[in-house]
């Protein structure tokens, strides 16, 4: 679906991925400091080989809308997405990283999810945006809030992870 479609806002371009972005994410992905936020974070890192599979395969996915974050000076920091597109729903999974974790803590999530969410509900006609995050990821959930997630409900113990069980938040936000 991500073909042909690019949306910039002040501080960011959200642009198709492209196999060039393959070795950040690969990069990324090796990052525990990055990984610890991802439902990824259990499973092996992709290999560049499969990272470029991966990205092929989500070109082509009618389902899903996953874009390059990128800065206005064109460095690629992260990727954002609409996943689980059905028509018949009218609503989908949000997803977002900031792999590049020089631009954390900037708002730069912040615009990029205003972009898509707004993008979903007026282009793609969706009435519920949600998502998913753990409990621990604070910076996440007042950036989710700011853009008018609201928390649905809270999965106890959900996740081990280290050794530990942690709670997962689930959110949404709909249309009116």
């Amino acid at each position: 679906m991500a073909s042909n479609i690019t949306l910039k806002g002040d501080n960011i371009i959200l642009r198709p991925l492209s196999l060039k972005d393959a070795p950040n994410f690969c990069k990324w992905l090796k990052d525990q400091e990055v990984a610890k936020f991802l439902g990824i974070y259990d499973q092996p890192v992709p290999t560049l080989k499969e990272e470029r599979q991966w990205i092929k395969d989500h070109q082509k996915d009618k389902e899903t809308l996953d874009l390059a974050i990128e800065t206005k000076e064109g460095v690629h920091i992260g990727s954002i997405a609409l996943r689980d597109l059905r028509s018949n729903s009218n609503r989908a999974t949000f997803g977002i990283m900031i792999g590049d974790k020089k631009y954390w803590g900037q708002g730069l999530g912040t615009e990029a999810a205003k972009l898509v969410i707004e993008y979903g509900f007026k282009k793609l006609k969706l009435h519920r945006i949600y998502l998913q995050h753990l409990a621990y990821n604070i910076r996440g959930h007042k950036s989710y809030k700011k853009v008018g997630f609201r928390k649905e409900g809270e999965f106890r113990d959900q996740v081990l992870r280290d050794g530990h069980y942690h709670n997962v938040i689930w959110m949404g936000i709909l249309k009116n």
